[in-house]
C-alpha cells in the first residue's frame, strides 16, 4: 500500500471521527498537526486510533498516541506496521 493509499484511507476515518472537519481534513497534508489543526477530541482520537486498527489490521501497542502528531507521523506508523 503506498503513502497515498494509506493518505487516503486515514481522510476517510478522519471526517467519519468528526464530519465537521471534512473541508479541514480534504485539504490536509502530512505536515497537518492532529490537535491543533483538526481539533479532534480525546473521543475522536480514540475513535480514529481504533477505526485505523480496525482498517488496516495493526496495533499501536508500543506507542502512545501522544507520540502521533503529524498526519505523516501517522502514515509513516501505519506503512512499518503494514510492512512487518
Amino acid at each position: 500500500m503506498t503513502r497515498q493509499e494509506i493518505f487516503d484511507k486515514l481522510k476517510e476515518i478522519m471526517v467519519e471521527a468528526d464530519d465537521r472537519n471534512r473541508e479541514i481534513v480534504e485539504n490536509s497534508t502530512e505536515d497537518t498537526d492532529l490537535m491543533k489543526d483538526f481539533g479532534f477530541s480525546s473521543v475522536n482520537m480514540l475513535y480514529i486510533v481504533i477505526m485505523i486498527e480496525e482498517s488496516f489490521g495493526i496495533r499501536f501497542e508500543d506507542l502512545g498516541v501522544r507520540d502521533l502528531r503529524k498526519v505523516g507521523d501517522v502514515i509513516s506508523y501505519i506503512a512499518e506496521e503494514l510492512e512487518k
